[in-house]
């Protein structure tokens, strides 16, 4: 006799983390990266020295991603407000986390090559001679994370099923 499983009913749940991942992911981006370490600012890269080098700009331009990562963070909150009837469920705290953790993956990943490598607006690390080793740490990162993420809720997901 074939064992019949409930639906996955974390879809809400996985699309609200991964939102917030976004968001989480961008805030470490300016945070850390753009303010702490000052490894580079939003036009860093970009070829007129007029943007590159005014600091004024640059600031304007970290802020305006910070409003955006606060949307994003927004967002998703009232994503996970719509999905909290999910939050009961077995292990729902391990979807959410590693949709988050992939989320923030998926940040690095479409950040890297959007910003880094096809706009070129700037770099991971702007000190550096060469700052292709470092722009493709962080798109690794990315991937890294996204399949930390999805393996997360891959196995609470299977385990939750096994318990019900």
């Amino acid at each position: 006799m074939q064992r019949q499983t409930a639906p996955n009913r974390n879809g809400p749940l996985v699309r609200a983390g991964v939102v917030l991942g976004l968001s989480f992911g961008g805030f470490f981006d300016g945070i850390v990266f753009h303010q702490v370490l000052q490894w580079h600012h939003m036009l860093t890269g970009v070829a007129d020295a007029a943007v590159r080098d005014d600091i004024t700009l640059n600031t304007l331009a970290d802020g305006l991603f910070h409003v955006a990562s606060y949307v994003l963070g927004l967002i998703g909150l009232l994503m996970l407000w719509r999905a909290r009837v999910e939050l009961v469920g077995p292990r729902s705290g391990r979807v959410l986390a590693g949709a988050m953790i992939g989320g923030a993956g998926l940040f690095n990943l479409v950040e890297g090559l959007v910003n880094h490598q096809l706009l070129g607006i700037h770099h991971l690390r702007t000190d550096v001679a060469n700052p292709l080793p470092w722009d493709m740490a962080f798109l690794a990162s990315g991937v890294l994370l996204m399949a930390v993420g999805w393996w997360l809720v891959r196995a609470a997901t299977s385990a939750a099923s096994a318990e019900r």
